[in-house]
């Protein structure tokens, strides 16, 4: 390269020479403690179901999200969030199984919480699409002109009552993921009324209506016709996500999430920038299933590719990382091979 002999010579690479030097200077760092495991457990099973979109992710049994949870606790990660996947003859239209103290989520979140006590956090999806039988996140209603609508304040009282099951099945945090207008601060008064005070309010602050939730829903094993573009956000708004996130704040949020992650990374570094409480951050379904399947054709080299998709979330400013590789990825920070 020429040479300036009135100046010395910049050289930026002199920092990444060796391993040791790279980890020296290392900018972003990605630790067990900072990752939630998403998991799903089914009535009605008797063994762990594979879920064929999600390679790798199971539909659990109430005995085997105790072995799941356990897992995570010994591997440090920083919580396990439960999803309940009822049977179908279960489903009303108001989702009334989720409420239930026999519910398969509330079951669920018992054993899980006899299982791991304090040791790991236990956070419950509060959404009643896994539970309705027509599939919305909300209670369903007419519009003035006719038409077929979510109630958004029905809904936030079947919120109220399902964050209050949940609690008292002991979630420590209860994660409102349909993006009901109000639905923090009407949660959050709903719990303090039952004296659950303790118990934490993760809001979805920014849940986009994207294209990458079709793995989910077979997890769960959606009954949803149509979508949910009348209550999720717009993927080409941004300035909409930064109101969504300050009404969640002053309504009370203990921490905030956007959702998905990677194809939001700029919503996600401008929450970071806004927000006074933890931001987290969903790696949803269609991404985790992306990348399996290029590195299942050999496209791509799995652990790395994964490891670099964790870090370029937190990089973006996420505090708090949801991923179906949380047991991986512990387990490869663990062997030292979370940085290349």
């Amino acid at each position: 390269m020429p040479q300036n002999p009135a100046a010395p010579v910049v050289r930026p690479r002199r920092l990444r020479s060796t391993p040791a030097m790279r980890r020296l200077v290392g900018e972003t760092t990605l630790e067990a403690r900072q990752l939630v495991l998403p998991v799903f457990v089914a009535d009605g099973i008797d063994a762990p179901r594979d879920i064929t979109s999600l390679p790798g992710v199971v539909q659990h049994t109430v005995d085997s999200i105790r072995r799941e949870a356990l897992a995570a606790a010994e591997a440090g990660l920083g919580g396990i969030m439960l999803f309940g996947v009822p049977r179908d003859e279960d489903k009303d239209a108001r989702g009334s199984c989720g409420v239930a103290p026999d519910g398969i989520l509330n079951r669920a979140l018992a054993a899980v919480r006899e299982e791991v006590g304090d040791d790991l956090v236990v956070m419950a999806d509060t959404c009643l699409d896994e539970f309705t039988d027509h599939g919305h996140c909300g209670v369903i209603g007419t519009g003035a002109r006719g038409e077929v609508v979510v109630d958004n304040d029905a809904t936030l009282t079947a919120y109220n009552e399902l964050a209050v099951a949940q609690a008292a099945a002991g979630a420590h945090v209860v994660g409102p993921s349909g993006m009901m207008d109000g639905q923090i601060a009407s949660i959050r008064a709903a719990l303090d009324g039952q004296g659950h005070h303790d118990v934490a309010v993760l809001a979805y602050s920014a849940k986009y209506a994207s294209a990458f939730y079709g793995p989910f829903r077979e997890a769960v094993g959606s009954s949803l016709q149509g979508d949910r573009k009348t209550y999720q956000q717009d993927p080409g708004n941004l300035r909409e996500s930064s109101r969504e996130v300050r009404l969640d704040l002053d309504e009370g949020a203990d921490m905030v999430m956007v959702k998905p992650a990677m194809s939001y990374l700029d919503v996600l570094r401008q929450t970071a920038e806004i927000s006074d409480v933890p931001v987290a951050a969903y790696q949803v379904s269609g991404e985790y299933a992306m990348i399996s399947a290029a590195a299942e054709r050999g496209w791509i080299d799995h652990d790395p590719a994964v490891m670099e998709s964790l870090l370029s979330i937190r990089r973006a400013g996420a505090d708090i990382v949801l991923t179906y590789w949380a047991l991986l990825a512990a387990k490869l920070l663990a062997e030292g091979r979370g940085r290349r």
